[in-house]
């Protein structure tokens, strides 16, 4: 099997573009802004909880559905709901000689491990239910285990413990109810604790006369041992927190006990200001923290500890150059509505057809690189590696045939809406409902969450309004794009994508510099830990493969591009078929370095971070990432500049689809179901509908801050995948056969939504292959229908790839 491909033939690369982005974060820097002080962003809130009137057992403070609950030698409290006071409970009767060893969690469920002495030989669910403690009939362990520690991880119970010859063993007890012996731990010493976090379980081992050792268990089932604690986890007290960290109580082995967290991307430590004196009896969940008790006078004292992040306000600089690049787009549209007065549609669509082809290609890669990008993709790198970064380069080899074949193919029939060569080739029925699709998925699952997602990281770090964000952004890009027509929302993208690097590039100046670091041990220290590794020829498909990448690229850029009008509608806008071909060039050109830049943000910032974990807020999100390092750690007037190249991001994406969906209404339903339409009309029609679009598009990404964003992202996906493909295949079909005919293709679009919906209403697979599996279907039920028909009898010239043009040629 062929090994990953590392970073290490692109370093050079990388440093020379990190050199001038050290330079200009330099320059910067000496005005007046010096580094940031190595100080927590977290603050921990502690106090008291109401005492309890017996001392608390070992292991026996739980959180029983969403309140603590206390055990005591046959007693039991529960905490009131406004945390003032320990109700009383009633509990089973305690069978002699046994007792509570450790609880678990598992879907929103307690489970309790006990035993006779120090063995634990049952697992028992626990609930409350009028003011009484409830266990669930007993469920036997597969043998009795000393020091058993459990954890929940996918809805699956995680036990690990010592049998009775002191040799680790591993269970997992899933859907099925019955344990499954994995397979052996190399950990050393007694199991101590036992976590899962970020795909992972954490294993914490003592080893008499030394530090707790701490192991991970990845997703392929391989140990490792990472950084050690330097002191003893308190029974019970390690917790995930967020998305990326853990949480425990520590004594360093001096008496002094402190909250502590550990970061399971960088796998560095940070210790909160937290000093406990006395020493935990018992420790469990509360809030983003901890409680514990310890011993009082006559019974057991609480505390608690519970981390609260903060908010990072844009300061007047800030808001001054978001205000200048804001205006700055909104010039731009003006010039050319009053350049342009009395545009016609090739004008106002189209750009005249006078877009040279370098700025259709930026303007194609600015609409490719949304908010979204901007954000995840740095995210994803920090939180992995480059693997996805391969999509990239193959996608070029993909870019490649749609710019040889697909492209001159369709700027040649002179076009505004690419839906037009439907109705060429097949019928007009298909492109009106091809074109009616496309505007619904392109405002549905495209517009509203690209204005969205950026505005709830802006919000989240900066304390911005989610409102404020999502109106600024869609506001100024409705005006400018509408004013302007294809040319401003065009030249705006250039503009917006030097924007966008210049912010890029600043970024990853900054991050090297704070390091204090040079270049080659920076890069030597990441590729150590595979956070550039590359390539993966693994036939996994579990995995982020170089195969997977090949399988998408067909049929998510070289199936899919002639159907998309926000890019094509770029290339129909270049002076002619040589230059529409070299846009696509000039795009796949700019997407190489482009994707270099986004990735290199991500392994900067786990760089950074690494160095200085106490930076990070672990209750925020791993997509957060980026924008609690802008907002927290550049100087002013460059986390303005930033945030406004993350509005650049959305604003691109959000022109380019308002003025092609306005081109669409304007074009594939007023001028084909109006009598004698004139441009004047059209222009305008066309400049209202785009008003009308970005309003709703607006609108609904309001009501998606009302709601979990997550699930309607994933709706969104679902929503392309299953209207989308259908389209995507009778393109295929009508460029690459010369038999397909309508009736054939109608039946393989409907054919292909059909059993989409139907895989998509039983579960069968993952919502993002359903393009796939609809491109697919439509081409095969459309072909094999087709042969059902007679054969196109007209001239098919200009319409396939194919040199002979008779439509009786014979059929491939």
């Amino acid at each position: 099997m062929l090994k990953p491909v590392p970073f290490a033939f692109f370093s050079s690369l990388i440093r020379r573009c990190a050199r001038s982005a050290r330079l200009l974060a330099a320059s910067v820097l000496l005005t007046g802004s010096g580094a940031v002080a190595a100080e927590s962003l977290t603050t921990v809130s502690s106090g008291s909880l109401p005492a309890l009137p017996t001392p608390v057992s070992a292991a026996g403070l739980l959180h029983v559905d969403g309140r603590i609950v206390a055990l005591s030698e046959g007693h039991g409290w529960a905490l009131s709901a406004d945390n003032t006071a320990w109700e009383p409970l009633k509990v089973p009767a305690a069978t002699p000689g046994r007792g509570v060893k450790g609880s678990a969690s598992v879907a929103g469920r307690t489970y309790l491990l006990d035993g006779p002495d120090v063995r634990s030989d049952t697992l028992q669910a626990l609930t409350l239910r009028a003011g009484a403690l409830v266990l669930d009939p007993p469920v036997p362990l597969p043998q009795p285990l000393s020091n058993a520690q459990g954890a929940a991880f996918n809805d699956a119970l995680f036990l690990i413990g010592t049998d009775a010859g002191g040799v680790t063993q591993l269970y997992r007890r899933g859907a099925a109810a019955a344990w499954q012996h994995l397979e052996q731990v190399p950990a050393s010493g007694v199991p101590h604790a036992l976590q899962a976090q970020k795909g992972a379980l954490y294993l914490a081992t003592a080893v008499a006369g030394q530090p707790d050792q701490l192991w991970r268990r990845n997703a392929d089932a391989s140990w490792q041992q990472v950084a050690s604690p330097d002191g003893t986890i308190i029974a019970g007290s390690m917790r995930a927190l967020g998305q990326a960290h853990l949480l425990m109580l520590v004594n360093d082995g001096s008496g002094v006990t402190q909250a502590r967290t550990f970061h399971t991307i960088t796998d560095a430590w940070t210790t909160l200001d937290t000093p406990i004196a006395a020493a935990p009896q018992a420790v469990t969940a509360w809030g983003n923290g901890l409680a514990w008790a310890t011993a009082g006078a006559t019974g057991s004292q609480l505390q608690y500890a519970e981390l609260q992040g903060g908010k990072h306000l844009l300061r007047w600089l800030d808001w001054t150059v978001i205000g200048v690049y804001l205006l700055a787009m909104l010039g731009m549209g003006f010039y050319f509505y009053l350049k342009d007065q009395n545009a016609s549609t090739a004008d106002f669509f189209v750009g005249g057809r006078s877009i040279p082809f370098w700025a259709a290609g930026i303007s194609l890669y600015a609409t490719n690189t949304s908010s979204i990008s901007f954000i995840a993709i740095p995210a994803k790198a920090f939180d992995t590696n480059w693997q996805y970064l391969t999509n990239n380069l193959i996608a070029v080899v993909g870019l490649m045939f749609v710019a040889v074949w697909i492209v001159p193919l369709l700027r040649r029939l002179d076009l505004m809406s690419v839906f037009s060569y439907l109705e060429t080739r097949f019928h007009p029925a298909i492109r009106m409902l091809s074109s009616a699709l496309c505007i619904v998925m392109q405002i549905g699952s495209r517009m509203s969450v690209i204005l969205f997602l950026p505005a709830l990281a802006i919000s989240t770090i900066t304390g911005v309004d989610v409102v404020w964000s999502i109106m600024l952004m869609g506001v100024f890009t409705i005006i400018y794009s509408t004013v302007g027509g294809s040319k401003a929302v065009i030249w705006t993208d250039v503009v917006q994508v030097i924007v966008m690097f210049g912010g890029a590039l600043f970024a990853i100046g900054f991050i090297f510099l704070q390091t204090g670091g040079d270049m080659p041990q920076l890069l030597s220290a990441a590729a150590a830990e595979d956070k550039t590794k590359l390539f993966d020829f693994s036939f996994d498909l579990t995995k982020a493969t170089v195969w997977g990448f090949i399988f998408l690229v067909v049929f998510d850029v070289v199936l899919t591009f002639p159907k998309d009008q926000v890019l094509m509608q770029r290339t129909l806008s270049t002076r002619s078929d040589k230059e529409a071909g070299r846009s696509i060039w000039a795009f796949a050109a700019i997407m190489i370095p482009g994707g270099f830049v986004f990735y290199g943000i991500g392994t900067a910032l786990w760089m950074y971070y690494r160095n200085n974990p106490e930076r990070l807020n672990p209750l925020l999100p791993i997509d957060a990432t980026f924008p609690l390092f802008i907002a927290a750690e550049l100087p002013a007037g460059v986390t303005g500049l930033i945030i406004a190249g993350i509005f650049a991001a959305a604003m691109s994406t959000l022109s380019s689809i308002i003025n092609s969906i306005s081109t669409l209404v304007s074009v594939d339903f007023y001028q084909k179901l109006v009598k004698d339409p004139n441009e004047k009309t059209a222009v305008r029609v066309a400049e209202w509908s785009g008003v009308g679009v970005g309003l709703i598009g607006i609108g609904i990404a309001l009501v998606m801050s009302r709601y979990d964003i997550h699930s309607l992202f994933d709706v969104s996906i679902e929503l392309a995948g299953l209207l989308g493909g259908g389209f995507a295949g009778a393109y295929t079909l009508g460029m690459f056969t010369r038999r397909a005919n309508a009736p054939g293709v109608a039946i393989g679009v409907a054919g292909s939504i059909l059993i989409t919906l139907v895989c998509w209403s039983m579960d069968l697979v993952h919502p993002y292959f359903y393009l796939a599996i609809s491109i697919l279907l439509c081409i095969v039920i459309g072909y094999v229908a087709s042969l059902f028909f007679p054969a196109p009898t007209r001239s098919l010239k200009g319409l396939t790839i194919y040199r002979d043009t008779p439509a009786e040629a014979a059929a491939p």
